[in-house]
């Protein structure tokens, strides 16, 4: 419900943004576009063409530029950047924390990088080459090491006290964290935990050492599963030798989420999340050309079949008839049961050690489903062609080519996992494949040992 409150919500600002650029009226859309957060400036950039997102960007407060660019795709972000001079952009993203910029840092160009690093203090720019030490999708790239630190060995007053000196907290600080000497994790001391407590009391006292530091090296999917598994709002990062180096907090956890989200539903189409929908045809052409082009030899494989039954056809013409039920049936079936597998490896609920119980459960649900189904269209087969053994064959073929679809959903993905190719990307194409090929091949072949006497 909250989903369709916020695509309707989108839709609106939307058609107001439109219906304002078409009159040629500008004040109305600078005023729209500066009651908006970061975020929803971003999906409406990247919901409009071209000509109208340089207009629209001209107008986004200057303050906001920044954010605006986290919170768009590499595409969009590379055509926004291309409108900025380099006064422009140095301006926008110096106010950014040191894991935003990191996202952003690569995407811009050599001078402007070697101007923003002479622009921060040493300690921001050591932080900022910190951060990109680490590889993408990791913790270390994630975190922020703004973090406050406080020692085990003193008390509520010294803590509040250096609190005030401090001035301000980072964002989303529901935590200190608390350090040895050597500036290894020790454990958090909640803000609830600070200010219900007497000044006196020794902070070694009020130490929640029960929440795991995340390891440095762990992957952006694993931190993403702790923060859901144990609703975080900040999490410690640390080195191998359980040094702090800093922290994750949540609203960089539901970037992972969303981005994991997009990833699924378009990489089960073979597209690329990052694609700006309003991208140059060329570019469109070439990111979508590989995986059509896939598919075209897995449609050739199941035409080469159907050819091996050409005879069989000739002589049972309602075969040509029955035949895309088979393997479209079969296809969606499978693509039921891929969701699902990438699901439960995106989530890590997926493993060796399981997946022969889950293949289990999705072959007899396939049996049932296959019975089902395979005898509902028997039933229509037999009505319409007034043959018994048609929809004998029809039957038997969608109850075998749903047991292989859930065989394929299940294995391939696992199978993809393993060689190092992301099934979400490349399982939709695969067992689509794999079902079709099947599906024609048992219905054919059946139809070849039983009707063609």
């Amino acid at each position: 419900m909250a989903e369709v409150v916020r695509h309707d919500k989108t839709a609106r600002q939307l058609r107001l943004l439109s219906d304002a650029l078409d009159s040629g009226r500008l004040g109305p859309v600078r005023r729209l576009i500066n009651t908006l957060a970061p975020a929803e400036i971003g999906n409406l950039l990247e919901s409009l063409p071209p000509g109208k997102r340089v207009i629209v960007w001209g107008l986004v407060d200057a303050e906001d530029d920044g954010e605006v660019l986290v919170h768009v795709g590499d595409e969009v972000r590379e055509s926004l950047l291309a409108e900025m001079d380099p006064d422009e952009i140095i301006a926008a993203v110096e106010d950014l924390d040191i894991d935003d910029l990191a996202d952003l840092v690569e995407d811009l160009p050599d001078t402007v990088i070697d101007e923003v690093l002479k622009s921060m203090d040493r300690e921001n720019r050591e932080r900022l080459e910190q951060v990109l030490s680490f590889p993408e999708d990791t913790a270390g790239r994630l975190m922020n090491p703004d973090v406050v630190t406080v020692r085990a060995d003193v008390n509520v007053d010294v803590v509040l006290r250096y609190l005030r000196l401090r001035g301000e907290l980072p964002d989303h600080t529901d935590h200190l964290f608390v350090v040895s000497r050597r500036h290894q994790y020790l454990g958090r001391l909640s803000l609830a935990s600070l200010v219900t407590h007497e000044d006196s009391t020794p902070i070694n006292r009020l130490i929640d050492d029960e929440q795991p530091a995340i390891d440095v090296e762990e992957t952006a999917e694993e931190v993403a599963r702790q923060f859901s598994d144990h609703d975080w709002v900040s999490a410690p990062v640390v080195d191998e030798n359980n040094i702090l180096l800093g922290r994750i907090t949540i609203d960089d956890v539901v970037d992972i989420i969303r981005e994991q989200a997009e990833h699924q539903a378009l990489g089960a189409a073979g597209l690329d999340e990052d694609e700006d929908l309003f991208s140059p045809i060329k570019r469109a052409v070439r990111g979508r050309v590989v995986w059509l082009g896939i598919n075209l030899c897995t449609a050739f494989l199941a035409a080469a079949v159907i050819g091996q039954f050409e005879a069989t056809l000739q002589q049972v013409v309602a075969l040509a008839v029955l035949m895309p039920i088979v393997a479209g049936i079969g296809g969606n079936a499978a693509v039921q049961v891929l969701t699902l597998m990438v699901r439960g490896l995106a989530l890590g609920q997926v493993g060796p050690s399981n997946a022969r119980i889950l293949l289990w459960k999705e072959l007899r649900v396939a049996l049932i489903n296959g019975v089902l189904i395979g005898s509902t269209v028997g039933i229509v087969a037999f009505f319409w062609f007034h043959d018994w053994l048609l929809s004998l064959v029809i039957a038997s073929a969608l109850i075998i080519n749903f047991c292989a679809a859930a065989a394929a959903g299940v294995l391939l993905p696992l199978l993809l996992r393993r060689m190092r190719i992301d099934p979400a990307v490349a399982g939709t194409v695969v067992v689509t494949a794999v079902t079709d090929v099947m599906g024609f091949f048992c219905f054919l072949g059946l139809a070849t040992v039983i009707l063609i006497r």
